[in-house]
């Protein structure tokens, strides 16, 4: 079956066919014939890839890596949040812990997380499948580990080695999604991926449930540690054989369909080998870029809730008069609804492109959530608002991370702006974990205002990056005039110009 087929042509193109016309090129294409020695597969703007052959490889890779890594951010984030569970299960007491001694165990691994925020360039420098099979393993040892822990200082070096593990994993992998998707592609299986955030800490509060509800020799918050750490060990082997380093090298593919990840490349940015190094001039732009500014403040601004509710949801719930097995069981609903707005919200701003006005509608819902649990004493009406918290913070982070990817074209540019947003973003949890001190339970009247307000203000930033990216456009419909009136290819990337989606005439900024 051909791969390509020309518009007007009889004969059939491959995706190594060599352009007889050079003026065929884009000129942007001239500007940068490589990134690291990529090499260009020619293509023209005649040139199309055959569209039900393009659908099988992007659902062969949703299969294979999409499902992949949302497994392991189900384990990364039941590992990270499950001290919330361990607490109210035994571990206060058995630990003895008083006063600050459990918010530094959260701002602990807060600490390396965001101090070691610079890995999410490995995945472009070192090869993925060998980066992602170490810092599973790495993060898999210490989270089992906490299990046999006995004292506060203990638990305490457990969290700060598994900041750094996990910050080798969770913030890349939107960057590792663009190398094999396009751009009005990523958002969805970005939502998935983060999607497993919500689903495991419904699946944390489930399986305590079951745990603490049961009579077995260890202790129960030990075991708890010990059954959520065993299968990541588990997943790093699986991690090493199953994760292509690119889509052309991916097993699950056969020759002809590799050829069609090898142009989908080209397409993007305008060459086929995406790993191997990085380009310091363009992690340079992104730092003077605007834009990415906007995005890293937007994520600082929303992990102020979305770090908290997780971890004092259990405590939150238990000091509205539930017992601490009901309470465990009772944060379950709210994030398994926030799951589904989750993936709902990411795929309806893929189709229609407006990211900025969907993240706008979910700060309002999560703000007005916090907003009840401040001001509401009814426990029915409060844990209402603990649905439209969840519903709001997490699916808003799931749309703020790929607007970052939407709007840099260059694969180097895509990892400085992650690494930017994390960097600063991941300091909103050293916040938000500090601002439900026990004194002021069982309302936290003052940690549901400060997560309310920062909610509502990512709705702020949203409304002025968007208008930021409207004026941009307009400038660029200037330059190279509207694409509606060219023929250089469609919004969404149909259209087969070298290198579109890495600032040729035909990239637009995702609004």
């Amino acid at each position: 079956m051909a791969i390509f087929s020309q518009w007007k042509a009889s004969a059939p193109a491959t995706a190594t066919d060599v352009v007889e016309d050079d003026s065929q090129l884009p000129s942007a294409l001239d500007l940068e014939k490589k990134e690291h020695g990529s090499e260009i597969i020619p293509q023209t703007r005649n040139e199309k890839i055959d569209p039900v052959l393009e659908k099988i490889v992007v659902r062969k890779m949703d299969l294979r890596i999409v499902s992949l890594v949302t497994a392991l951010y189900v384990l990364a984030f039941l590992d990270r949040s499950n001290i919330g569970n361990a607490r109210i299960a035994g571990m206060r007491e058995d630990l003895k812990l008083e006063g600050s001694d459990y918010q530094w165990l959260l701002n602990m691994f807060y600490i390396t997380y965001i101090t070691f925020e610079w890995q999410a360039l490995m995945w472009k420098i070192v090869p993925p499948h060998r980066w992602l099979a170490w810092v599973t393993f790495g993060w898999g040892v210490i989270a089992t580990a906490q299990a046999g822990t006995g004292s506060w200082a203990g638990l305490m070096a457990l969290r700060f080695f598994l900041g750094i593990f996990e910050a080798g994993f969770g913030p890349g992998i939107p960057y590792l999604l663009s190398f094999f998707y396009l751009r009005h592609e990523v958002g969805f299986r970005i939502a998935i991926f983060l999607s497993a955030a919500p689903l495991s800490t419904s699946f944390s509060g489930a399986l305590a449930y079951g745990i603490t509800n049961g009579h077995s020799k260890l202790r129960n918050w030990r075991l708890l540690f010990l059954v959520e750490g065993i299968p990541t060990l588990l997943m790093a082997p699986v991690a090493f054989f199953s994760l292509p380093d690119t889509p052309d090298k991916a097993r699950f593919l056969n020759e002809e369909e590799k050829k069609i990840a090898k142009a989908r490349g080209v397409r993007q940015v305008g060459g086929v080998d995406r790993v191997g190094g990085i380009v310091l001039k363009d992690i340079g732009m992104t730092l003077l870029d605007l834009k990415a500014w906007f995005t890293a403040f937007m994520y600082f601004s929303c992990n102020v809730g979305f770090a908290s509710l997780p971890v004092f949801l259990p405590t939150i719930l238990e000091d509205m008069g539930f017992g601490s097995i009901n309470a465990q069981g009772l944060t379950a609903p709210p994030f398994f609804l926030s799951f589904l707005v989750t993936i709902a919200s990411t795929w309806i701003a893929d189709k229609t492109q407006q990211r900025g006005y969907m993240i706008m509608f979910l700060t309002c819902v999560g703000g007005i959530g916090y907003i009840l649990l401040a001001t509401v004493k009814t426990v029915g009406v409060r844990y209402f608002g603990v649905f439209l918290a969840a519903s709001g913070i997490f699916p808003s982070i799931a749309n703020i991370l790929p607007w970052v990817t939407n709007n840099q074209g260059s694969d180097t540019r895509r990892g400085a702006a992650i690494m930017l947003l994390n960097l600063i973003g991941q300091c909103g949890p050293l916040l938000g974990t500090n601002v439900f001190p026990p004194a002021e339970g069982p309302r936290y009247i003052k940690g549901m205002a400060i997560s309310a307000a920062f909610t509502f203000f990512t709705g702020v930033l949203a409304f002025g990056l968007r208008t930021l990216l409207v004026w941009e456009n307009r400038k660029l419909d200037q330059k190279y005039g509207s694409r509606g009136n060219r023929d250089t290819g469609e919004a969404k990337g149909d259209g087969m110009a070298v290198g579109e989606e890495n600032y040729g005439p035909n990239f637009r900024y995702v609004l």
